[in-house]
C-alpha cells in the first residue's frame, strides 16, 4: 500500500509531469502553425480536418517524442523544490533511506511509462496514419519516393515479377512478366502488356498475355493476343508507395508483418524499420533511467537552486538526444546490431544513473 509520503511524491510527480507537456504542447503547435499556415490557407482543407486529422494527431506524436525529456524537467523541477524547502533532508532525517525515497519515483515513472509504451507500439502509429495522410494530400505532396520504372519484386520465395513502368493514379503496369523458379531453374514465365488492379483480395487483370513453361529442354507456349487472364497475386498497389516516414505509420504488428513480407520479396533493407521496432520499446524505458538521473541532481540542496538543476537537467536531455541519434547511425550499418544499437543510450544513461545514486546525498 502506498503511504503517504508515496501519495505525496507520485502527486507531485505526475501534476508537474502535466503540466510541462501543457506547456511544449502549446509551444510546439505554435510553432508548427506558423510554419504551415500558408498552406492551410492555399489548400482546400477545412478547419475540422485541420484540427482533427493533423494538431490532435500532431500532439500526440510531438509528445511521443519528448515525454522522457518531459519526465527528466518534471522531476528535477519538483525535487529541486523539495530540497530548496529542505523536505529531502527533513524525509532523510526522519529515518527514511533514500532508497525508500526512491520507491515514488518509480511507481510514477513505471505509469509514465506503460502508457508511453502502449502509445508507441499502437496509439501513436494510428495517429499518425491520418496525420501524415493530411500532410501527404495537403502539404507534401511530392513526397512519394516509391519506385515506379523498372521494378523488380519478390511475391514468393520462388517467384519474381518485373513491370516496366507502373502508373499510380490508375493503378496500371505495362509490361509486366512473372518468373517462377524450381532448383534455380527458371520453370514458368508469363508476360502481359498491361496489368490492371482489380481489387481484393489482391485480384490483377492480365491483357495481352503470353504463357511459357519449361521442362528442361521442352518449351511450349500459349498465346493470350487480344485475350484477358484475371489472377491473384501477392501484389498490391500499395506496394508502389513509399515514404520516408512510412514506418511511423504502422502499428507494431504491422510492422512486423510488413518486414517478414520485404524479407521474402528480396526488397531493400528493412533495418530502418527494425530499429523503429526497437525504439518504441526502449524509448518508454528511458523514462524511468532519466527519473533516476534526475532525482539523483536535484535531491541535494546547492546554491543556484532550481536554476542550476535545470541546466544540469537541459545538458542531461541533449547529450541523450546526442547519443540516441548517434547510435541510431551506427544501427543502420550492417555489421551493427538494430537491438543494440537503440539500446546502448539506455545501458549508457543507467550506468550514469547508477553512479550518480551512489553519490546522491544519502
Amino acid at each position: 500500500m502506498l503511504k503517504k509520503i508515496d501519495r505525496y511524491i507520485v502527486g507531485k510527480y505526475l501534476k508537474t509531469f502535466l503540466f510541462t507537456v501543457m506547456i511544449f504542447t502549446q509551444i510546439s503547435i505554435i510553432i508548427d502553425f506558423s510554419d504551415k499556415v500558408e498552406d492551410f490557407i492555399e489548400e482546400p482543407c477545412t478547419i475540422t480536418q485541420i484540427i482533427f486529422d493533423y494538431y490532435l494527431n500532431f500532439v500526440l506524436y510531438i509528445n511521443g517524442l519528448l515525454i522522457p525529456l518531459y519526465a527528466l524537467i518534471s522531476v528535477i523541477f519538483f525535487t529541486s523544490r523539495m530540497a530548496y524547502n529542505s523536505e529531502i533532508i527533513s524525509i532523510l532525517n526522519a529515518g527514511v533511506s533514500f532508497r525508500r525515497i526512491m520507491r515514488p519515483y518509480l511507481i510514477a515513472a513505471g505509469i509514465i511509462t506503460i502508457f508511453h509504451l502502449v502509445s508507441n507500439h499502437y496509439l501513436i502509429p494510428i495517429g499518425n496514419k491520418t496525420r501524415l495522410d493530411f500532410e501527404h494530400t495537403y502539404i507534401w505532396k511530392y513526397s512519394d519516393k516509391g519506385k515506379t520504372n523498372d521494378v523488380h519484386l519478390f511475391i514468393a520465395p520462388d517467384t519474381k515479377i518485373y513491370i516496366k513502368y507502373y502508373r499510380k493514379r490508375d493503378t496500371t503496369g505495362t509490361d509486366f512478366r512473372i518468373e517462377k523458379f524450381e532448383d534455380n531453374k527458371m520453370v514458368y514465365m508469363l508476360n502481359a502488356k498491361r496489368a490492371e488492379w482489380i481489387g481484393e483480395p489482391n485480384k490483377w487483370r492480365l491483357r495481352n498475355f503470353e504463357i511459357r513453361t519449361f521442362d528442361d529442354l521442352k518449351e511450349s507456349i500459349i498465346i493470350g493476343e487480344g485475350q484477358q487472364m484475371d489472377t491473384t497475386l501477392n501484389l498490391r498497389p500499395e506496394d508502389f508507395v513509399r515514404y520516408q516516414n512510412q514506418k511511423e505509420m504502422m502499428s507494431t504488428p504491422a510492422m512486423d508483418r510488413f518486414i517478414q513480407r520485404e524479407r521474402e520479396r528480396g526488397v531493400g533493407n528493412t533495418k530502418v524499420y527494425e530499429i523503429e521496432k526497437h525504439r518504441r520499446t526502449s524509448e518508454p524505458f528511458t523514462i524511468v533511467i532519466l527519473t533516476l538521473i534526475g532525482m539523483a541532481v536535484a535531491s541535494r540542496k546547492v546554491r543556484g537552486g532550481i536554476g542550476l538543476h535545470l541546466a544540469i537537467g537541459v545538458a542531461i536531455g541533449a547529450a541523450y538526444v546526442f547519443l540516441s541519434r548517434f547510435s541510431t547511425v551506427f544501427a543502420t550499418n550492417d555489421n551493427f546490431s538494430p537491438l543494440l544499437g537503440v539500446w546502448l543510450p539506455n545501458i549508457v544513461f543507467l550506468v550514469v544513473a547508477i553512479v550518480l545514486i551512489q553519490k546522491a546525498q544519502k
